[in-house]
Order: structure tokens, then sequence, then C-alpha cells
């Protein structure tokens, strides 16, 4: 079980570091987690250990018809906890999806939360969760600026428990929920460490439901998540310093303690994720790779992803009509995992030029070989490093794959502006003439 735990890092003076940005603090906030083949047994326990008397339980409609999900209610039954099922959760949420949870929870006047998915769920289920604490909020007071207001939240929120069934997002482990804003065809979110889980269960077994593509494109994100977060500025280099630690933000740079997460999680990424893609009963691998989404959710929940992820949101939220394999939905979608992944070897050839020391250790863990490797080429060595790690996975072949061209890049370029929460963590300032051409080199990987 990790603790919630907060770190305060003294101040560096050297001449380099001794600017006016920021204290040179950095908050660590931690979910408590465990971890354990059939651990969602147990989820009925702790709720009535917590005086659960009227419980959420949020899913989608297909893990609905699932065994995570029967595991969970035949624990809350076993244990006398009253519950209600809303699965009507949308794969890839948008503000229409939230406020309709939103609304399910604030009639529902629950006293605790559980959510058994993927992000999609955890997400929305933390919005519910903010929103029924806080319902005479408007939706865009607490989401991120500059879309939304970004006030603090200072209401307490009721407990949520999150069962996580996919290993991508590591959403049981921080205070961000994304989704869809329908109106400006961007991803944002709400980030705040008010809305992280009281709990995490990570059951390994549920990663036997997984189909392949789903196994690869969730594995992509936990990658980018480890290498968002190690490439970031440094948390003492981040601007401007926070008034109030309330106001300190949930991403807040890399750090101390988030880079042990980050490089934990990309050796078992690089040990263990093409093993769990192909072979869908490799519990060992799959387990593995449960772990490290946790793992990096810890570290970038803390430290912040930058130009992978915020480039991201518009390659999903502009889809026009690509559907991923093995994802049973009703609309176009570009998995978030894949959005984030597609711009991966154009975003790092361009942020080596800063810190190059630890992109080229990145690619040495994923298995370059870097012996002779100049330190200017490190970039060019991690790109070409993750280029032939995406090609056996048999990824698409770049963002014109998934329906994209030259003609979409100013909306592509304009959808990315407002992603300041993540894009201002990457290690060096971009223009907008940068974004067009990383979204150019994109078009095409391999």
């Amino acid at each position: 079980v990790f603790f919630a735990v907060v770190f305060i890092f003294p101040r560096c003076q050297c001449p380099t570091h001794s600017h006016t940005y920021s204290q040179g603090n950095t908050s660590m906030a931690v979910s408590n987690i465990r971890y354990g083949a059939g651990v969602t047994k147990e989820v009925g326990m702790d709720l009535q250990n917590m005086g659960a008397k009227n419980v959420c339980l949020m899913t989608d409609k297909n893990l609905s018809q699932l065994p995570p999900v029967q595991v969970a209610m035949d624990s809350l039954v076993k244990n006398g906890i009253p519950f209600m099922v809303y699965d009507n959760v949308r794969v890839e949420p948008t503000d229409a999806s939230f406020m309709e949870a939103i609304e399910f929870a604030q009639k529902g006047a629950f006293d605790a939360y559980v959510a058994v998915g993927g992000g999609s769920t955890m997400d929305t289920c933390k919005a519910a969760n903010l929103y029924a604490s806080s319902p005479h909020s408007d939706f865009l007071d607490y989401v991120s600026a500059p879309i939304g207001k970004g006030k603090p939240v200072s209401v307490p929120l009721k407990p949520l428990i999150a069962v996580p069934t996919t290993s991508g997002t590591g959403s049981e482990t921080t205070g961000v929920a994304i989704f869809d804003y329908e109106h400006l065809k961007v991803k944002t979110g709400i980030a705040s460490r008010a809305i992280k889980p009281t709990l995490g269960l990570i059951d390994p077994l549920h990663t036997l439901h997984m189909p392949a593509r789903v196994v690869a494109n969730s594995g992509f994100d936990v990658l980018c998540h480890a290498l968002e977060s190690y490439t970031a500025l440094p948390y003492h280099l981040r601007s401007p310093c926070p008034s109030n630690p309330i106001t300190r933000p949930a991403y807040q740079g890399s750090n101390p303690i988030s880079d042990i997460w980050a490089i934990h999680t990309l050796r078992i990424v690089a040990k263990y994720l093409k093993r769990a893609v192909r072979n869908p009963d490799d519990l060992e691998a799959r387990s593995h790779m449960h772990l490290a989404s946790a793992f990096a959710g810890i570290g970038f929940g803390n430290a912040g992803v930058h130009l992978c992820h915020g480039m991201s949101y518009p390659i999903s939220g502009l889809v026009k009509t690509y559907k991923a394999k093995d994802y049973n939905v009703d609309h176009p979608l570009v998995p978030h995992g894949l959005s984030v992944v597609l711009t991966s070897p154009a975003v790092f050839t361009f942020t080596a030029q800063m810190f190059p020391e630890r992109h080229l250790e990145t690619a040495e863990i994923l298995g370059a070989d870097t012996r002779t490797t100049r330190i200017q080429d490190a970039g060019l060595v991690l790109a070409d490093t993750l280029r032939k790690f995406l090609f056996d996975l048999d990824v698409d072949d770049g963002l014109a794959a998934v329906g994209y061209s030259k003609a979409d890049i100013p909306a592509l370029v304009k959808g990315t502006l407002p992603q300041e929460r993540v894009t201002k963590l990457a290690p060096c300032p971009q223009s907008e003439e940068d974004l067009a051409a990383l979204f150019e080199a994109s078009m095409k990987l391999y």
C-alpha cells in the first residue's frame, strides 16, 4: 500500500537554479493503492469500514456485462452495501456525458462511489463526485484555464474507490479528470488533488479481459506518461510561484520523486508491453503493466506531462471517421493512448534540445545501444527507438493513417493552444510554427 505523502524539496541556490520562478517546493500526492489478484472482492468490506450506506457504482455498458463489475457487485451485496449502478459512461467522455453522470450523482445523494473501468469511467466518477459535492458550482468553475475558471476545490468530497480494468491512464492515482469539450472540439480537464480517489484496487485478473489493441494503446499511454514526466520542465523552473499551497498545480514539473517512478515504469514497459499485447494469457506481463500504469500515475500525477499529451487532445477531439480495432463503441474514436504516442518521435526529437542526457537515458532503457551516441543526437536516437517499438506493435503509420492530412494542421494547432496546463511543462517553449511542424512530422511514422 502506498500512502499519501508530501515532500518539500529544499530550494536550490546554485547560480543556474536561483531564479524567482517558484519556491523550489513540490507536493507529492499519492492515492492509497492495494494490489493483488482478486483484491476487488474486498471493495464491499472497504465501503462497510467507511460506513457507506448509499453507494454509486459507475462503469460503462460493455464492462457492465463482464466479470470485473460482477465481482465488485457481488462484494457489495455480500457485505450488505446498498448501491445503484450507473453504466452510461462514455468511452472518451465529453462535457455532456460528464453532465449526465453528475446529474445522476446529484439526484442519488450518494455517500461513496466505486468506479470500475478504464480512465473514462474513473474520470467520469471523479467529476460526478466533485459536482455532487459542490452542487451550486457552474460546470466550468473547476475546469482548467483557459477553457474554464480553474478554481481550487475547497469542498469536501465523498470517498471514491477506483478499480482500474485497463493498464494505461493511472487515473486511480491522480487528481485529474479528462473530457472532450464539444463546443471547442478539444480535450480539457479538471486537475485538483481533491478529486484523487481515496483508494485504488489494482487487480491484475481484470487485465485478462482486455483485447490486444486496448492493451497496446493503454500501454502507449503508460509509456508517454513516463517519458513526458521524466523530460518535463524541472519543478524549480516552473512559474509563477503559487501564493498559497492550495493553488500549487497538480502538475508541478519533473522532480526527484516522480523521476523514480518514471524510470521504473519505463523498465517495465520495455520488458513486458510487447508480451502483454501478443499473449492475452500472459498474466505475468499483464500484471506488470497493470502496476506500471499506477507507477506512472504516481509519477506524472505530480510531475505532469507535456507535448505528446497536449497535442493528443485535438487529435482525439477532431476525429472524423476513424474507428480503432477492438473498441466496441458507436462513434468515431482515436483511443487516447494512440493519439498520444503518434506524435512521440517528433516531440522528443524537438524537446531533446533541453536535457538531452535524460532523452538518451530513456532511449537506452527502451533498447537503444547508446554507447557511441553523441549527446546532441539524443532526440534522434530516442525517436528512432520509439518508431521501432511502435512498428513492432503494428501501430498505424502516423496521423495520416487515422484520417488527418496537412490541411488539418491549423485546426490541430488551434486545439493544442488551450492546453497550457500541460504544454507549459514542456522543457522548451514552442511557437505555433513549432507545433505545426511537429504535427506535419507526425503525419507518417515509418
